[in-house]
């Protein structure tokens, strides 16, 4: 089941996250920061250890500090006109990111929304692709959460969620 909610992702009781990251996986703003703070600075050091994680693809670590055992960092695309493979390596990076999650035995995940924010990519049509992709691979997950931060967010969410299912 895919779960549209508002919360603190960091706060989520699921097996694992997902973490918006950059490049790096050495920590950013936004979601990226807030994991990696409400983590420890363990996180960091054994993200060190991974090298960095290109555009559409994801890694895994320890959870640390958090309530999930592991975070899966994944980058989205900068969204620059629509014109540059942006959808498919959003696309990409939620696939990634859920078969890094069943490779580890993970029911239970949570999604922030991935390129959403300072990437700026298109609000409706980022939210579309996180619904196609959750709801893909939702029968592979007890449970599924696209987690968003503001009140705006979450009711373009459900209207699209909503829309889509009236079709």
């Amino acid at each position: 089941m895919v779960y549209i909610i508002k919360g603190d992702i960091t706060q989520c009781d699921v097996d694992g996250i997902v973490n918006a990251a950059n490049p790096s996986l050495l920590g950013g703003g936004g979601v990226d920061g807030a994991i990696h703070r409400a983590a420890g600075p363990e996180l960091l050091e054994e993200c060190k250890k991974l090298d960095g994680c290109p555009t559409g693809e994801a890694r895994i670590t320890n959870g640390y500090k958090l309530r999930a055992k592991k975070i899966i960092h994944t980058v989205g695309p900068v969204y620059q006109d629509g014109l540059h493979r942006e959808s498919y390596l959003l696309r990409s990076a939620y696939e990634a990111s859920m078969e890094l999650a069943k490779k580890n035995h993970l029911k239970t995940l949570a999604f922030p929304l991935i390129s959403g924010g300072v990437y700026g990519y298109p609000l409706d049509e980022c939210i579309s692709i996180a619904l196609d992709e959750l709801e893909k691979q939702e029968e592979n997950f007890d449970e599924l959460y696209l987690v968003l931060f503001s009140d705006d967010l979450l009711k373009r969410a459900e209207t699209i969620q909503k829309d889509r299912n009236k079709e």
